[in-house]
């Protein structure tokens, strides 16, 4: 065979598995297939529902509220949720939604490339794209790129509390005391105005104001709100249900989305965001997230070369959660929320976590499902890292244990 009929074979299977591959319709259309029971599971999900039940169980047992939903190659092959979470629930996904202000630059950069043409490598910190930062407040701030603030590199101080990371330049900064951090009433000020702990690129913190501060930049960039961006960039082609930021505070109504987080999407969305990701960011004949963006979340970056965090992604580049293949990525967030892709094997898992609170539907104020009170005030065994929903043992070992039931043969 010549080469170029082996090049043209190739690219036409190839075309052909891409018009081949399945993607869900909404769920007020019928939403996700389903791998029902464990015959099923294991015949059209691939996946061995003897072992996803102990992952369930681990996760039961790590939070208040709760559940674990699992997306194996275009199957919902587990769906199980306790407390208030349910598949409709609308709670506060805290820094998961992080992940979500990340996949929306990647997408500013390419759509708007004339504006913004130096892309991650641009310093943001000028009238252009940040005009409300002005006067500087550290003159250090100038050299600050988009792509460190997206790493949690830009040298903003981290949640109320002393840097965490790799730190090159400032051994000294681990004594230093707390700055505040995030005033939600205030958020675009009190995020901008958050003093450097460390030159940007020197060290890594994880910093809520870097994120919403790469929101801002969207915002100038687009001429549009992050929440409008994202819903017509993913919500509307994916077709998500009802979803929102968490924007109310009592009588109080934040004018901005927050960078940071605090999405609330409906749990079987969550999959399809992270299906799309698993998919190189097609969605059916639409390229919704550039590839090449993607492939920047689930390794090393430039931006952040002191630990496996990038662009809002934690990766596990370096093999350090060592049931789960390299090439996973995942974001999670206060209450042991977390989004996982895994690309190589077709995998999407969504855990759900949640205090009380964050199930409060004023937050929103889209009507919600019943809610189960079962749960409300429970607390997870004292000092055992891996029953604490939030900690990284925790989400770890959730990971490494959806990724074990994957059947190979």
């Amino acid at each position: 065979m010549s080469l170029r009929i082996l090049t043209a074979f190739v690219f036409a299977t190839a075309s052909l598995h891409a018009a081949d591959l399945y993607f869900p319709p909404p769920d007020s259309e019928g939403g996700w297939r389903e791998a029902k029971g464990e015959k099923e599971c294991r015949e059209l999900g691939g996946m061995d529902l003897v072992k996803l039940e102990p992952a369930y169980t681990m996760t039961e047992r790590s939070t208040g509220n709760g559940g674990l939903v699992v997306v194996h190659k275009g199957y919902l092959v587990f769906e199980k949720y306790f407390g208030r979470a349910s598949r409709n629930s609308n709670p506060d996904m805290a820094s998961t939604g992080k992940a979500f202000c990340s996949i929306a630059c990647g997408i500013m950069l390419q759509e708007f490339k004339d504006k913004i043409p130096e892309g991650l490598d641009t310093k943001v910190f000028t009238e252009k794209y940040l005009p409300e930062a002005f006067p500087l407040n550290d003159p250090r701030k100038a050299e600050i790129k988009l792509g460190q603030l997206l790493c949690m590199t830009a040298g903003y101080w981290g949640e109320g509390q002393t840097p965490t990371g790799y730190v090159k330049s400032d051994p000294k900064a681990r004594q230093l005391k707390p700055v505040p951090g995030q005033n939600i009433k205030d958020l675009d000020k009190s995020s901008l105005n958050v003093p450097l702990w460390t030159d940007p690129g020197a060290g890594y913190s994880y910093s809520s104001p870097s994120p919403h501060i790469a929101s801002i930049v969207l915002r100038h960039v687009t001429g549009m709100e992050l929440k409008d961006y994202i819903d017509s960039r993913l919500a509307k082609p994916q077709g998500w249900g009802a979803w929102d930021y968490c924007l109310h505070r009592g009588d109080f109504v934040m004018p901005h989305a927050n960078g940071a987080g605090s999405t609330a999407l409906h749990a079987t969305d969550v999959v399809r965001m992270g299906y799309c990701l698993a998919h190189g960011g097609k969605w059916k004949d639409q390229q919704l997230v550039p590839a090449e963006y993607i492939k920047k979340c689930q390794t090393w970056s430039p931006y952040n070369p002191h630990t496996p965090f990038s662009l809002q992604f934690e990766h596990n580049a370096d093999g350090h959660v060592a049931g789960a293949p390299k090439d996973a990525f995942w974001k999670s967030g206060a209450g042991g929320f977390c989004m996982y892709v895994v690309p190589s094997l077709d995998l999407v898992i969504y855990k759900l976590g949640g205090k009380d609170g964050q199930y409060d539907p004023s937050l929103t104020r889209i009507p919600q499902p019943e809610q189960k009170h079962d749960r409300d005030n429970w607390q997870p065994i004292p000092g055992n890292a891996f029953m604490e929903g939030s900690g990284a043992a925790s989400l770890n070992r959730v990971l490494e244990m959806v990724c074990a039931a994957v059947r190979y043969e």
